[in-house]
């Protein structure tokens, strides 16, 4: 999902968000320290520990916070009048936008790490992907009542395979720095569902 700008209003835990963030989007969490973002905020890290006590603290904010804004976005899908097909697509290009901004969504760079992460963050992230599946379900299940989707196997099936498939279209399109690769197998993807 693509992040709001850096809030630039003095509010330092923003800050400190926004830069961890991308760092972990780009590099992963185990692949940035407090020193990174303290560099680049100019700031001791010190300062850093003041607003996060540790990196889980940190890793624990900044999923939250991406949870939040993830699940803001499917409520404003949600708010238009619009297909399944339709609403498929507007989850999709969350992905896409994410990565033509050079990044990976936040959860599926710390799932790649999910065995280093404090428990707290592995429910977190555990949830954010459970949500975004229980949305997916309801949009299918709807889209296969009205007539609109077409799948084998159930709603709940489908949904994992769209999260499943599109954090690993995100992957393989990310070395290649290429977001046309990605856009292909999503709409691949959901061509099939047509």
């Amino acid at each position: 999902m693509a992040r709001r700008g850096q809030s630039g209003d003095g509010d330092t835990p923003s800050e400190i968000l926004d830069v961890a963030e991308r760092l972990v989007q780009r590099r992963g969490f185990n692949a940035f320290s407090y020193a990174d973002v303290a560099a680049e905020l100019h700031v001791t890290k010190a300062a850093l520990h003041y607003h996060f006590a540790g990196k889980a603290e940190l890793g624990e904010a900044l999923l939250s916070r991406y949870a939040a804004r993830f699940a803001d976005a499917l409520a404003a899908i949600d708010a238009e009048p619009a297909t399944a097909p339709r609403k498929l697509a507007a989850y999709a290009d969350l992905y896409g936008d994410v990565l033509r901004d050079g990044r990976m969504c936040l959860c599926g760079m710390l799932a790649a790490e999910y065995q280093t992460l404090s428990e707290p963050m592995r429910r977190i992230l555990t949830r954010f992907f459970s949500d975004n599946e229980a949305w997916l379900e309801r949009v299918l299940a709807k889209g296969r009542e009205e007539g609109t989707l077409h799948f084998t196997g159930t709603s709940g099936e489908a949904a994992g395979l769209i999260v499943a498939a599109l954090e690993g279209a995100m992957l393989v399109a990310r070395p290649f720095g290429d977001v046309a690769r990605f856009q292909a197998a999503a709409a691949s993807l959901l061509a099939g569902l047509l």
